[in-house]
């Protein structure tokens, strides 16, 4: 009789939530120690969280996080001649709305003394206090910048023999690049953005950094510019490689800007850097469709 009754509220707490009996266990105290209290939301996000590893975990598809690093502008791209125009039109008005420069009033100075020198209408006594030293006139400052610009020599825009090298780089300055790694997938070698697997308990955005730094002799410097993807591609495989665990693969690109590119050393010939106009010669169709949606030609 004494264990039917002991039994009764074993039954009877049996029979509550899960819920229920952690809020009337986060109200009891045992002494002097107080427990945290726990709510039905973080128990829910708790829930949740254990549920998602727990899918991806049992999923069929293969997740993988590829990063698409570019490399931005390093110099102004040459202006299109309506550019050209509305430039010379504002240089222009700048010139036209400007006042002299200190250098310039100083020309119209050494010009009116040589007029009054010629004139003979110049008093000696104006230079008593230059006579223990030389009279630079700006004219004299003038050909001596114009000696140093001729001695100055600019670096190239364009470097045919680096815009052709297309593991560099320091190639086509002026446009946006793209690094595309050769990778095998099922047995042949493709070029794709640098990618490679998830792994349990690491992040999506975890798993594209360390794309990056698994590449071969790579050593780039990036800046990630987001927790989120920002493009997924998903495909299955074919019939003979589908198993029950594994039927095709879905991949999520995260962006990510080119910062230093390291050390320069030898070409990589499984690395290259694109423009987007070059990319459809190495990307397969579905893929390039999926990839040039969130490629911005800077």
């Amino acid at each position: 009789m004494q264990q039917e009754k002991m039994a009764a509220p074993c039954r009877r707490m049996a029979s509550r939530s899960v819920l229920q009996f952690l809020s009337s266990f986060s109200r009891t105290a045992v002494g002097n120690t107080v427990t945290r209290p726990f709510s039905s939301t973080s128990v829910r996000r708790a829930v949740l969280q254990t549920k998602d590893v727990t899918d991806r975990a049992s999923s069929p598809w293969t997740l993988m996080a590829a990063v698409c690093l570019q490399r931005l502008p390093v110099i102004t791209a040459d202006c299109s001649p309506i550019e050209e125009r509305f430039k010379q039109l504002l240089h222009q008005m700048e010139q036209e709305r400007s006042l002299l420069s200190d250098h310039e009033l100083r020309l119209l100075e050494d010009a009116e003394k040589m007029s009054r020198k010629q004139a003979d209408d110049y008093d000696s006594d104006e230079e008593d206090g230059h006579r223990d030293q030389d009279i630079v006139l700006a004219q004299d400052l003038e050909d001596s910048w114009e000696q140093k610009l001729k001695s100055f020599q600019p670096a190239l825009r364009v470097n045919a023999d680096v815009d052709k090298e297309l593991t560099s780089p320091e190639r086509c300055l002026a446009n946006s690049l793209l690094l595309l790694a050769e990778q095998e997938v099922g047995g042949q070698k493709l070029w794709l953005l640098p990618q490679t697997q998830w792994q349990q308990g690491e992040t999506l955005r975890q798993t594209a950094e360390r794309a990056l730094a698994s590449l071969p002799a790579a050593g780039f410097k990036a800046t990630f510019l987001s927790n989120a993807p920002c493009g997924v591609y998903k495909y299955k495989l074919p019939k003979a490689l589908q198993t029950e665990n594994s039927v095709g693969i879905k991949v999520f690109f995260f962006k990510a800007i080119l910062s230093d590119s390291g050390r320069s050393a030898a070409p990589n010939p499984s690395l290259l850097w694109l423009k987007k106009s070059e990319l459809q010669r190495y990307l397969k169709p579905a893929y390039m469709m999926k990839v040039e949606r969130f490629i911005l030609e800077l």
